[in-house]
Formats: structure tokens, C-alpha cells, sequence
């Protein structure tokens, strides 16, 4: 079908007020905190507000989420001014159920004004199908799903948009086909309306977007935001260290413990047992870190964005499971998996593409990325909107040719050399030596069994977030705040020295500073001591006591025997 492209154009910045948004909607953005709308929201909204179809290409973390439910909120307050009866009016289909939790997060920020006008149901399987049914009579506004979860509401009776559907969008469009959705929305399509609005929302524009743009879309409006796919460098920088294998713990090790790393961190590695493995690793030095991964159930992962959106906790390890293609995993490798002892992993997860995590000031990708889409949409977690950000890679020699790759796809949109896209991280492997004995013997400690059992026992964890739990944890907020994701699993024998980090082992170039030195309490957490004598004149009347053999031993018989002699 015929479409019109736009392209970016350097023109006055269009404000929200001036686009004829109801006060309403502009109340929820100032308390937002939203000064002014972003370049897909500026360019998207009024288009939409029009009337017309739209396809936007836009970065992750440009705000395209925003963008359209401005636009979808307005259109239903305007419709809702004349129409006789409450109907389903808008449906957002999302590829993942952590996206349509984002989703619907979003739009309740946006309505908090006008929440008696405009009632937003989230439907994604979270909970039966069966449970649902009573909150779709009501026929809700707007209704926020995956395609499969919607379409079993459209079999089953449940959701009849026919005759009411005014505005579809499509989120993250370009994962829809991946996720196997194309079936789904070819009969969801068959239950909807003709004529209707549509606004498809995505990262690329790759001939799957093409195919559901010709499905999905009539006479579009196409925008091609003129950006980078990732901030400039003065927003995000990214590091790249060159090390083997066996040196990542350690160096992971001496970045947290040296404070090198400072602020809210997301570490991203390429299966459920790193994870794991990692977590196990990080116990044992007192850093305390939580685990997302497809193998939780979706009101765990929710949950656990959540606590890390609230600054619960500062550390997040995720699991980037995809293939060399950066697709999920083939239909005969999860038929696979159903045989195994752990739980089948969700194909709707995918913790690298949309979802909004908040202040995130370091990326670390402990494994390097499969793909060059795959270390984009891993970096993009920060230096969202006008926050700065860091990404730092740790680059073995298998991954020499994926780093190239990388290089170069960036190199394209910044218009640099290859070369300029990543900087080396001045670390000298043979300053931390100290840490690499430590980290040999904190991994020896991590076992393939102490793994297998710390899987088990945090999905057992898990059936606290039950949805039979749920209406208790309503009842009490507190209780639900408690049941942290970060807590230590205890599965591994831990050492209490390698919480602590002595003087000897820290670089020469730290020891000046107090980053390095610095005492820790047993979370992990740097503190300082309460008022009392210096550090360094206990150290030194311990160590002077120390090397008097006859004072380093505690026996206190003959000097209480000598006592009573002298008070005889």
C-alpha cells in the first residue's frame, strides 16, 4: 500500500501544550517530569492526532511508548464526548508480557487524571484465562496484550471488537514475526473492523516490519528518525576490555570491590547457568546482585523490574538467550527442553528489547553479545532519554569477529572509524593479581550441582508472587516489599575474607584513594566506621602484638592464678 515517508527536519520544537492535548494528559506529563517531548513524540503525536497510520522508527529509549499513548489516550477522551455506550475502543499488542506490563504502567501514569473516563485492562498471561473474563465484560478502553493471549480471548467469546475497534497499535513490531505471532495476527486481523487507526512502533525497519506494515497499515505515514541507533558519545561512553576467559570473574571482582563500578549496574550474559553461576560467584564476595531470566514465572519478572526500578537493589543479571541469528530459540530446542528437570523457558521473554529500566548507569556485558542488534538493544538499558551512561564489554579472543561486527554496524551511524566506536579500558591485568587467586578459589566453590540447586531453589522462591497470593499481598504491601530478589541462595560455602579487601591487594594506583581501601559492613555496602581510633593505628598495634608469639596467644589461667596470690 502507498505510504509517505518524513524524514527528521531541524524545525521549532512543538510542546505539548501546543498540540491540543487535554489538560489532563498534560497534568500526568508534568508530574512526569517530561519537559518537552522527544523527537518521535514531536513529530508522531500531532500525525496521529489527525488521523493517520504511522510507522515510527526510533532507538530504544527514544519514548515511542509515550507516543503513542498520548495520542490514543486524547483520541478516546475526544470519542468518548459523544459516544452512547462503553466499549473496547483500543487494543496495544506487545510481543512480550513484560512489555505489556510496561505498557499498561505507563498508560495508568498518563490517565491519572482522567481514570474515570479511560479504563485500561491488561490481559497478558499473567493469570487464567478464565479469571480475565469478568474484567473484559466490562469492556474496558483500552486493552494491553500479546497477540496469542488476545486471540484465545477472541476464541473463547471474551473480547468482541467488531463493530468498536478505532485504534490498533503494535509495539516493537519487528519482534512480532520473530516471537511467532504471524499467525495470530492474521486471525486477529479477521475479527477486527476494516477501517480503524493503526500506529506500529519499532527499532528497525526489517522486511518483517514490512510484511506486518502491509498486513497492518493502510496509506501510512512512515518516520525515519535521522539518529544512531545508540546515544552519541558524549551521552554513552563504551569500553571494551580484552581478556580471557578465565579472567572475567576476576576482573569482575575487582571492578565492584575497587568501586569502579559505581551506580545501578545490569550485567548481561548468554544462558540461565551464568546467571546463575555469576550470582553464586558474587555471594561469595558480599555483593549482593538478583537474577531475570525466562526460566521465572512473568509476575516474578515484573516484579522484579519493579524493586529495580525502586532502587530495591543495585545489581540485575540477566540472561540474553538467543541464537546466532539473535532469534529465539528454534521450536525443536524448546520441545527439547520439556524432558529436562527445569521449567520450560518462556519464548515471550526477551529482556533486551523494550523494557524500561530506570537509571541504570552501567551496562556490562559479561558475555559478549551474539549479535550486533543483540549488544544494541543491550546497551540502549542506558543513557535513556538525558541521563548519561556507560557500557563496558568484556571481549575474549573467541569473540574477536562479533566485535568487529559491532564496530562496524556502529561505525555507519556515528560516521567515525571503526575503531573510535569502543575504547579501551586502561586495566592492567597484572594489578589484580590478588583478585585472580581469590576468584579461582570463590569459582572452584561453584560447582555444577551448587548451580543446578540454586535454579531449583529460586524458583521455589518464586510461588511467594502467586497469583493465589496475590489478594494477600493487596492487603499487605509490606510483606510483598520484603520478598527481595537479591537475598544470597546459600547453595555454596562462602569464605568470609573475600568479602573484606586488604591493603596488599589493591593496585598501587587505588590505594590513595578511599575507593579502594575502604572497609565494608557484611552486605557488601561501603560504610564508614563509627567515631573511634584510627584504622591504621589499630592495624598497627595489632600487627606489633602479633609479632610477639608470646603475646599472640590468649590464656588467661596463670594470670588469674597470679591475681588471687597477690590479693591473698
Amino acid at each position: 500500500m502507498a505510504s509517505t515517508s518524513v524524514e527528521d527536519e531541524d524545525e521549532h520544537t512543538v510542546q505539548f501544550h501546543e498540540m491540543g492535548v487535554d489538560d489532563r494528559i498534560l497534568e500526568a506529563i508534568s508530574k512526569l517530569g517530561w519537559s518537552q517531548p522527544t523527537p518521535i513524540q514531536e513529530k508522531a503525536i500531532p500525525l496521529a492526532l489527525q488521523g493517520k497510520d504511522i510507522l515510527a522508527r526510533a532507538r530504544t529509549g527514544s519514548g515511542k511508548t509515550a507516543a503513542y499513548a498520548i495520542a490514543v489516550i486524547q483520541k478516546l477522551l475526544h470519542i468518548k464526548q459523544t459516544a452512547a455506550q462503553q466499549a473496547t475502543r483500543a487494543i496495544i499488542l506487545t510481543p512480550s508480557k513484560e512489555l505489556c506490563n510496561q505498557a499498561f504502567r505507563n498508560i495508568l501514569e498518563l490517565t491519572v487524571g482522567c481514570s474515570r473516563d479511560i479504563r485500561c485492562t491488561d490481559i497478558s498471561p499473567q493469570v487464567p484465562l478464565a479469571s480475565q473474563r469478568s474484567v473484559l465484560i466490562e469492556k474496558p478502553d483500552i486493552l494491553v496484550a500479546t497477540p496469542s493471549r488476545l486471540l484465545a480471548h477472541v476464541r473463547a467469546g471474551n473480547v468482541d471488537v467488531k463493530e468498536s475497534l478505532e485504534m490498533l497499535v503494535v509495539d516493537e513490531a519487528d519482534l512480532v514475526f520473530s516471537f511467532g505471532y504471524e499467525g495470530d495476527i492474521k486471525e486477529l486481523l479477521d475479527n477486527f473492523p476494516k477501517i480503524y487507526q493503526a500506529f506500529m512502533m519499532s527499532a528497525t525497519l526489517d522486511d518483517d516490519v514490512k510484511s506486518l506494515k502491509k498486513m497492518v497499515l493502510h496509506n501510512a505515514v512512515v518516520l525515519r528518525l535521522e539518529e544512531s541507533q545508540l546515544p552519541e558519545a558524549s551521552q554513552l561512553n563504551q569500553y571494551h576490555i580484552k581478556c580471557e576467559e578465565k579472567d572475567k570473574f576476576a576482573l569482575v571482582a575487582a571492578l565492584l570491590k575497587l568501586n569502579l563500578v559505581r551506580g545501578k549496574t545490569m550485567f548481561f550474559v548468554n544462558s540461565v547457568n551464568k546467571c546463575y553461576q555469576l550470582k553464586l560467584f558474587l555471594e561469595q564476595f558480599g555483593i549482593r546482585a538478583c537474577i531475570l531470566n525466562s526460566e521465572l514465572p512473568v509476575n516474578s519478572r515484573c516484579h522484579i523490574v519493579n524493586q529495580f526500578n525502586d532502587g530495591l537493589y543495585d545489581y540485575i543479571i540477566a540472561s540474553d538467550e538467543t541464537t546466532t541469528e539473535g532469534l529465539p530459540a528454534p521450536v525443536e530446542s524448546r520441545q527439547k527442553q520439556k524432558s529436562k528437570r527445569f521449567r520450560k523457558q518462556d519464548k515471550e521473554y526477551g529482556v533486551s528489547r523494550g523494557i524500561d529500566f530506570y537509571n541504570v548507569s552501567n551496562v556490562l556485558n559479561f558475555d559478549f553479545p551474539k549479535t550486533s542488534d543483540s549488544y544494541i538493544h543491550r546497551v540502549g538499558r542506558t543513557a535513556r532519554a538525558d541521563n548519561q551512561g556507560t557500557a563496558l564489554s568484556f571481549v575474549s579472543i573467541k569473540d574477536a569477529e562479533k566485535l568487529k561486527k559491532v564496530e562496524e554496524a556502529l561505525s555507519g551511524d556515528n560516521s567515525d572509524d571503526a575503531e573510535n566506536v569502543f575504547k579501551p579500558y586502561n586495566f592492567k591485568m597484572e594489578e589484580i593479581e590478588g583478585f585472580r587467586y581469590r576468584a579461582k578459589d570463590a569459582l572452584q566453590a561453584v560447582t555444577r550441582t551448587a548451580i543446578q540447586e540454586a535454579r531449583l531453589k529460586d524458583v521455589r522462591q518464586e510461588i511467594f508472587n502467586s497469583d493465589k497470593l496475590r489478594s494477600y499481598f493487596d492487603d499487605n504491601p509490606q510483606d510483598l516489599q520484603a520478598l527481595r530478589h537479591d537475598k544470597p541462595l546459600h547453595t555454596v560455602k562462602g569464605s568470609k575474607e573475600l568479602k573484606h579487601v586488604p591493603q596488599y591487594i589493591v593496585p598501587q594506583s587505588l590505594r590513595s584513594q578511599s575507593g579502594g581501601s575502604r572497609r565494608r559492613n557484611r552486605d557488601g555496602h561501603s560504610g564508614q566506621h563509627k567515631q573511634s581510633r584510627p584504622a591504621y593505628q589499630t592495624e598497627k598495634k595489632f600487627m606489633k602484638r602479633k609479632a610477639d608469639p608470646l603475646k599472640s596467644f590468649e590464656f588467661a589461667g596463670l594470670a588469674d592464678k597470679k591475681k588471687k596470690k597477690r590479693q591473698k
